[in-house]
């Protein structure tokens, strides 16, 4: 589409601004030359708990292919009759309603372009300005909700009253460090000469990690095969101080994930591993060890890497049986490799999805990101969702419908890997020791920060948030 001084508007509330709208607002850039948005101001926009127009409108200010910011002090149609946009876009969720914009359009030249923007599943902060602090922004969301550095000292201090059993996939990583030698001469593929490895404990055993050095007592139940890797596996989780049973399964290996790395460039992946799911006997077996343990846990952490551990079947039976127990249940489903489906976790505490989750769950790639969340939060019956988003950090909504975002905390990570584990196991915790959403998503930020601090997915310890907490 050719621009030629084309001028774009776009108008809302923009109360809490997150990256939805950011994928609204770039597409409607990208129509154009001059972004217009309009901020519809509290005295016409007949909604609880806006800011003040101020607010959102110096944030607006903030983000650098934004060209003008105003506010919609009365009729939207005077404004439009003034400013004569060429294109008036509006999200994809508008297209079936009765819009205004359409009777004016006509007398204007204009059109409507009903589009969500294209879903970012790879986010940053590029677009903020050079004076945005994204420091204060989270000083801010502490004063929001009333939540001080005392009562998120407590909650870390409590975590060590909790007991915790994690169900889901062991997984090891295995760093391979080479040299690169050339390029074959037969064909054209990278020869490397390895030169040394380590091994991390992954998937639920991280998160059980995770959690023991936060404090709490943990158990993990898992499946692993007969071979050297389950020895290694249990013998990390004995020094993380994880209980473990780890049920041998003789038709499928110790899942174990390699990368082939050079100056920090990973070159190869190879994932050893069985995807089906587990049989009958070791289902049953999981079930037994599960019910050994429902009467002496707080929380239940399903870890589903959708390596096969967690059958439907098994999954409905532990969450119906915890249930009666009034066991706080939360549930992470990745799906990175893999394709896994966070919607099969029913009426839980906690769902922590991805962007890409949540889209897969509902096969939807057209709505946007606030209309994403409400459609997956209905279908999952979920009292709390935090919506996981990379470099952009996360969206929050509680068991009300209230909502909030936050902003990664470290811009600048030295290794991601890990983070989205800390941040789930933390968050669960927090809301499990009856704290609320969003000082469980400041804490979970908090402790992914800390984790991408280091190099290798390494459990971090209570001691590392407080020591954050102490310097807000």
């Amino acid at each position: 589409m050719k621009k030629n001084n084309t001028k774009i508007f776009v108008s809302g509330n923009f109360n809490v601004l997150h990256p939805g709208h950011l994928n609204l607002l770039k597409f409607a850039k990208s129509l154009g030359d001059k972004l217009v948005v309009g901020v519809v101001s509290k005295k016409i926009a007949n909604v609880d708990g806006l800011n003040s127009d101020l607010s959102r409108v110096e944030t607006l200010k903030s983000i650098n292919f934004i060209d003008e910011v105003l506010i919609v002090k009365s009729s939207l149609e005077k404004i439009l009759l003034k400013l004569k946009p060429n294109i008036i876009v509006k999200g994809k969720e508008h297209e079936i309603e009765d819009n205004i914009e359409q009777d004016i359009i006509k007398k204007i030249d204009a059109k409507i372009i009903f589009n969500s923007g294209r879903p970012n599943l790879s986010y940053d902060n590029s677009y903020l300005r050079n004076d945005t602090s994204n420091i204060k922004l989270q000083k801010k969301f502490l004063k929001d909700h009333k939540i001080s550095t005392k009562n998120l000292i407590n909650i870390v201090n409590d975590f060590s009253k909790l007991k915790v059993l994690v169900i889901g996939d062991l997984i090891l990583d295995e760093y391979i460090t080479c040299l690169p030698i050339g390029m074959s001469h037969e064909d054209p593929t990278i020869v490397l000469n390895p030169t040394g490895s380590k091994k991390f404990i992954g998937g639920a055993g991280i998160v059980a990690a995770h959690s023991a050095n936060l404090g709490a007592q943990v158990n993990l139940i898992s499946v692993v095969g007969k071979d050297s890797n389950r020895s290694f596996s249990k013998k990390k989780l004995d020094e993380y101080k994880v209980n473990q049973v780890l049920i041998s399964d003789s038709v499928r290996p110790t899942i174990l994930k390699q990368r082939f790395i050079t100056k920090n460039k990973t070159h190869l992946k190879v994932s050893f591993l069985n995807q089906s799911s587990i049989n009958l006997n070791i289902q049953k077996r999981i079930l037994t060890n599960f019910r050994k343990l429902k009467n002496k846990i707080d929380l239940l952490v399903f870890a589903d890497f959708n390596y096969g551990c967690l059958p439907q079947p098994l999954v409905d039976q532990i969450i119906e049986e915890s249930k009666k127990e009034n066991i706080f249940i939360a549930a992470d489903s990745q799906s990175s490799s893999q394709v896994g489906n966070i919607a099969r976790f029913k009426s839980l505490d906690l769902i922590t999805p991805t962007e890409r989750e949540a889209r897969i769950a509902l096969q939807n790639n057209d709505d946007g990101l606030i209309i994403i969340a409400d459609k997956l939060k209905n279908i999952c019956l979920a009292n709390n969702i935090i919506l996981t988003l990379g470099g952009s950090g996360i969206l929050m909504y509680d068991n009300a419908t209230d909502r909030d975002r936050l902003p990664t905390f470290n811009q600048n990570p030295l290794d991601v890997a890990g983070s989205g584990d800390s941040l789930y196991i933390t968050a669960a915790m927090t809301l499990a020791l009856k704290g609320n959403i969003w000082s469980a998503g400041y804490l979970g930020s908090l402790a992914a920060s800390v984790q991408s601090e280091r190099i290798g997915n390494i459990p971090i310890n209570s001691k590392d948030l407080k020591d954050k907490i102490q310097k807000l």
